[in-house]
């Protein structure tokens, strides 16, 4: 392709993008095709001479587009949102444009450096301790696995990775946790069934009391604590584990606390929810995702550890084509986790704290907290409609409760959950919370407004009396 075309396509590109982003709405959220639609309007093999960049754009817009489904829809209310932004995007093609490869600093000395610069910004912004320092991961999932990893080894003087797990090694987290979790406890070797989960409270928190009461137990066994998760923002329900009282547990018992707040941590930018991550101070590493809230196209998650030097001893390795003259004097970031080639994930993060400034991240972190409250109200003052978990942030979680057994009020649910997406104007998904089915409100697109928000609760309200 000469730079004639490149330019052209490029152009035509970035105003599909506009577009796109301007019309979303207009799209069902969800895809509506059937497994294996795509696939079959797809050939089975390469094709054996090139093809015209106009017929592989209409055959993106034809068959891919079609199948996809819309995370930046105003009406997502699914998961939770997937950060994307106008400045964000722009970065991404640079990005793309100088296609670097970030493993070291020598290998692209300004992305390291603006790293360095971007994650000492947020450690602020969240007023995270100074002693603190922060490094990029794609997921809060590699993010989390990399602080287990960690951990194992602090807990075994830094000889597992040399000879591997000797004696088994403890994990506790809450009822809540994160599925990535135990994911990480067995890619890390601990294996699943030293797993031991800590119960929680009436808001799904963690109780500090009985997370003692495990370690002492285990203790008493001859087993060795050695890592605790703690969730800030909990996926069902978005509960908060109490960090202060679980960090003294760890410090007094010399465990390793890990703090997912892979949703949540982006709303500690604001002063009134500073409370989320009181006992910071006793945090030995902390995750959250600028891909989720904070406007940033995935991937990106930050990830901050008190100790480094431990992180980096976890993960340092040092084959001679790797070696560098300033190596002493730089921070080599491919030390700092699982990858060894890195994406240039700074630049994006950078655009988009710049671009929108504190005040402006928090003014849309409000709104969307505010939308939330607003929709909590709604259902709280419906007859038909029952609240299942505390609101601290954007996510609402309730349920329809017309008095019916539990078992028939999963069926309803389940009913009525399936109907409002069917519909293609709005996107929920579900979860459990103490066995019960319940469906999740997650507020948190960029585009969303308040009409969006009053439009589906008028959707559910219908649905629902079609259902009752």
């Amino acid at each position: 392709m000469d730079k004639e075309d490149f330019r052209k396509h490029g152009y035509q590109f970035v105003d599909w993008v506009v577009d796109y982003l301007d019309e979303v709405d207009k799209y069902p959220v969800c895809s509506p095709l059937k497994p294996g639609e795509v696939k079959n309007m797809l050939p089975e093999t390469i094709p054996l001479k090139g093809e015209s960049m106009d017929k592989i754009f209409a055959d993106f817009k034809d068959i891919v587009i079609p199948g996809m489904t819309h995370w930046q829809h105003p009406s997502w209310f699914a998961y939770f949102s997937a950060g994307n932004s106008p400045p964000s995007i722009l970065a991404e093609i640079l990005t793309a444009g100088m296609g670097a490869q970030c493993m070291i600093w020598k290998t692209s000395p300004a992305a390291a450096e603006l790293e360095e610069v971007v994650m000492e910004w947020l450690r602020k912004m969240l007023s995270l301790p100074e002693e603190m320092t922060g490094v990029i991961q794609d997921t809060a999932s590699t993010a989390s696995l990399t602080a287990l990893i960690t951990a194992r080894e602090k807990a075994t003087d830094f000889t597992s990775n040399l000879k591997g797990l000797k004696r088994p090694l403890v994990v506790y987290i809450s009822e809540e946790a994160h599925s990535s979790i135990e994911k990480g406890v067995k890619i890390a070797g601990f294996g699943k069934e030293n797993i031991h989960s800590v119960p929680t409270d009436k808001n799904f928190a963690m109780i500090p009391e009985k997370l003692e009461k495990a370690v002492l137990a285990d203790k008493k066994k001859g087993l060795q604590p050695s890592c605790v998760v703690a969730t800030v923002g909990t996926t069902s329900s978005s509960a908060m584990d109490p960090i202060e009282p679980i960090g003294k547990i760890c410090r007094y018992y010399d465990i390793w606390l890990h703090v997912d707040a892979a949703y949540a941590g982006t709303a500690a930018i604001l002063p009134e929810k500073k409370w989320m991550i009181k006992g910071a101070e006793y945090m030995d590493s902390f995750v959250f995702n600028p891909h989720k809230w904070m406007l940033t196209n995935f991937d990106c998650s930050a990830y901050f550890v008190k100790d480094p030097a431990a992180l980096i001893r976890t993960f340092e390795i040092h084959p001679e084509y790797l070696k560098t003259g300033v190596d002493a004097q730089v921070k080599n970031f491919r030390d700092w986790g699982i990858q060894l080639g890195r994406r240039f994930r700074a630049l994006k993060l950078w655009f988009v704290l710049r671009y929108y400034g504190m005040e402006g991240l928090q003014n849309i972190i409000r709104e969307h907290i505010r939308l939330a409250g607003l929709f909590k109200k709604w259902v709280e003052g419906h007859e038909t409609f029952e609240l299942m978990a505390p609101v601290p942030l954007s996510l609402v979680c309730f349920r329809l409760n017309d008095g019916r057994s539990e078992e028939a009020l999963d069926r309803l649910n389940r009913d009525f959950l399936d109907k409002l997406n069917q519909t293609g104007k709005v996107l929920l998904t579900q979860t459990t919370l103490r066995g019960k089915y319940v469906l999740r409100m997650a507020i948190g697109s960029r585009t969303t407004r308040e009409q969006h928000v009053r439009e589906a609760w008028e959707l559910m309200k219908e649905t629902a009396g079609q259902l009752l």
